[in-house]
């Protein structure tokens, strides 16, 4: 299968090396590898949300690590994202709980109201649909996660008034 590639423009700001490296004197010197995923997650935010190859290779840099290190972990975490991806992306969880509790239609509906398949960015960039592993809110089911957030008990209705606050934008996305 052949991958894409997305050019991205890396913005180093001087506020976001700074949080870095303040990151970074958490951990001895010899072990800078250990800030790898709060960095991962500063740099990803400070640029709409996803992870370029050269963005990647940087943060090897910054860590003096392999840039095999940091592919390692970027592609197995959910939470990294390689390509550009939808400004708000609705996490649906996909296990058994949410399942039993009608997730899947949710899906098909938020896909078809959006006009996108799962996986796929809207035309606008302002919306995506992922099915994710368990969130840890079985008894919130059906749910999805929204940034920081969690959005519980989702019925068509509540889905509905998400994206018409998300178009408004009235939903804050980081708790920070």
């Amino acid at each position: 299968m052949e991958r894409k590639h997305y050019n991205q423009e890396i913005n180093m700001t001087e506020a976001l090396m700074e949080r870095i490296n303040e990151l970074i004197s958490h951990y001895p010197e010899d072990k800078r590898k250990s800030a790898l995923l709060p960095v991962l997650h500063e740099v990803q935010d400070a640029h709409d949300n996803w992870l370029s190859i050269e963005l990647q290779n940087k943060v090897a840099e910054i860590l003096h690590i392999k840039p095999i290190e940091v592919y390692e972990v970027v592609t197995f975490y959910t939470m990294f994202n390689q390509r550009p991806v939808g400004k708000y992306m609705f996490e649906f969880c996909q296990t058994s709980p949410c399942c039993l509790n009608g997730v899947e239609n949710l899906m098909d509906y938020t896909c078809d109201k959006l006009g996108v398949k799962i996986g796929e960015p809207t035309a606008d960039g302002l919306f995506e649909v992922r099915g994710v592993e368990c969130l840890g809110a079985c008894g919130y089911a059906p749910m999805m996660q929204l940034g920081d957030f969690y959005k519980e008990h989702l019925t068509e209705e509540k889905i509905d008034q998400i994206i018409t606050d998300c178009r408004d934008n009235k939903i804050i996305l980081h708790d920070k």
